[in-house]
């Protein structure tokens, strides 16, 4: 039945005319093509060209290492679509088409990717607003870490035990930001809690003269010592002064260690 089918078709059908006619279109058409494509590949190597140059560019600047990534990749799809469109048009294509396509398209998926779209725009929003750059310490969504690369999906922290965190850039922009080290100087607050059977002012005394002479406290600032809390059993005293930020930890230690020695020689518990 179809042989049958077959030959009747051949027999019905100008095979050598309708086989000149196609080559006669794809003489016509080759042409064309050859030349979308050559503008396809020149379109791909002028792109790495560009990217190649950004990059380049991006580390001269004074724009925060950490947004180098980002604005390549942006740039980048952009280009991408730049070069598909005019490849497009060159064999033809509708432009106002093209673009209601790529409308179309966009909307898909940007219902599909909602969740990926608001990374990408709270990425933008890191970007422009800078509440941190890479190598700063901060405290967000419950976490801290030093900051390691800002993405175009998310942040990357490594915690202080060398774990490593991404937070959704759209969670991170709409949330809560600590910034520990975006200043030079901190102030670092400590408790100490002694019997108030000891004078107070003695205790005064000696975590002043401890502070003062820890190297790591900033010379040229206030140093505050003073009662903040009494109760029938105990006292609280409470320490105000100020160190450089990369050594706030170190002059912490440093206190609580001297101090505790003052005390244990004088007895006060």
């Amino acid at each position: 039945m179809f042989i049958q089918f077959f030959s009747t078709l051949v027999s019905t059908t100008d095979v050598p005319g309708y086989l000149e006619t196609l080559s006669i279109r794809l003489k016509g058409f080759l042409p064309t093509f050859i030349f979308a494509l050559i503008i396809f590949l020149v379109g791909f190597i002028l792109a790495k060209i560009i990217l190649a140059l950004l990059g380049k560019g991006l580390k001269r600047s004074k724009l925060d290492a950490s947004a180098h990534g980002f604005i390549k990749t942006v740039i980048q799809i952009m280009l991408y679509i730049l070069i598909c469109v005019i490849t497009l048009s060159t064999l033809g294509a509708d432009l106002s088409s093209i673009v209601a396509v790529i409308g179309a398209a966009g909307l898909a998926i940007g219902l599909s990717l909602q969740n990926s779209l608001a990374n990408v725009a709270g990425g933008f929003i890191i970007l422009f607003s800078k509440p941190f750059k890479k190598g700063d310490f901060i405290e967000t969504c419950g976490l801290s870490g030093t900051v390691d690369e800002i993405s175009i999906l998310s942040t990357t922290l490594i915690t202080v035990d060398n774990k490593v965190v991404r937070i959704p850039n759209g969670t991170l922009s709409s949330s809560t930001t600590i910034n520990y080290t975006e200043k030079d100087s901190r102030r670092l607050d400590l408790k100490f809690i002694v019997r108030s059977e000891y004078d107070y002012k003695e205790v005064i005394d000696i975590i002043t003269n401890v502070i003062k002479n820890c190297p790591k406290t900033l010379s040229g600032t206030d140093i505050t010592v003073r009662v903040t809390d009494l109760s029938p059993a105990l006292t609280t005293i409470t320490s105000m002064s100020w160190v450089s930020t990369k050594d706030y930890y170190s002059l912490k230690s440093d206190i609580l260690e001297n101090v505790k020695s003052e005390l244990d020689k004088r007895k006060i518990k």
